[in-house]
């Protein structure tokens, strides 16, 4: 296999993260491969410019490199179907919760990674964590990063930190988009256009980002900078701590760091009654 760029990709499930990867990842390979059951998700696998069929099989025995994309609960009818041809390929789960032992179990003689993406793949600025096959391999390098290179950028990080990841940053930009609603309808409500809360908003979250990553300093620091003595700024602070909304934060990464454990749970399970003879 001549590297990433001679190799066919499968994409297994080409719903709104699988049809993400497709689009960012069709120039870095030379052949892509989408499934899904519907044919109006087979057509816009098609106008992506891969090609589409129904049978995850059929994908992964024409395939190098898998990305199982597939829904949770839809994951052990895949990894049963697909099973017998994964012998030799690199097989890359972004499947939430999905755990390496429960990938390993469920398809032997595959080099398997866990992945997660975020929906910023779209734009090909996806921020991926991957953990590697087995605790064993030294992370950095090999097809399933440079796969990932693709989509933007790519941490290599411990399993046991992957749930909390997928709260953090695999389900962070929903909760950023929340934020950045409920600030833009505070400027409506004292009478701002929303059209110019929104851009504006966007401008400052984005240069408050840049800020932070090339001066190195804990938020803290330049949150106190910005707060004078009875400003404007110490008044909202106020406001959003009497609300709760830092704590309030803090138990979103938490339940949805619960939730994923719980599906890994869920899933092994499936996964293990579908082994069964």
């Amino acid at each position: 296999m001549a590297g990433l760029r001679g190799s066919t990709l499968a994409v297994l499930g080409a719903g709104k993260i699988g049809s993400a990867i497709i689009r960012a990842t069709r120039p870095c390979v030379s052949k892509v491969i989408g499934t899904g059951r519907r044919p109006e998700t087979l057509r816009a696998v098609e106008a992506l410019g891969a090609e589409a069929t129904r049978s995850n099989r059929e994908a992964v025995e024409r395939a190098d490199v898998v990305i199982v994309s597939v829904k949770p609960h839809h994951f052990a009818a895949v990894a049963r179907e697909i099973r017998g041809s994964v012998e030799g390929k690199t097989v890359v789960s972004v499947v939430a919760g999905v755990k390496l032992s429960t990938l390993r179990a469920a398809l032997p003689g595959a080099e398997v990674y866990r992945a997660m993406p975020n929906i910023n793949a779209v734009i090909a600025r996806s921020t991926t964590a991957l953990a590697p096959h087995d605790a064993r391999s030294t992370p950095g390098g090999g097809l399933a990063e440079e796969l990932f290179r693709c989509l933007g950028s790519v941490y290599w990080i411990p399993e046991e930190w992957m749930d909390a990841w997928t709260a953090l940053v695999g389900s962070g930009p929903a909760f950023f988009a929340e934020i950045v609603d409920a600030l833009v309808l505070g400027a409506v409500m004292v009478g701002m256009p929303r059209e110019l809360a929104y851009a504006a908003l966007l401008d400052a979250m984005k240069a408050t980002a840049e800020h932070l990553e090339s001066r190195s300093v804990h938020p803290l620091e330049l949150r106190d900078e910005v707060t004078t003595p009875a400003g404007t700024t110490i008044h909202g602070l106020i406001k959003l701590e009497s609300e709760g909304v830092k704590a309030g934060l803090m138990k979103v990464v938490e339940a949805s760091t619960r939730r994923g454990r719980e599906l890994g749970a869920l899933i092994d399970a499936a996964v293990r009654r579908n082994l069964t003879p």
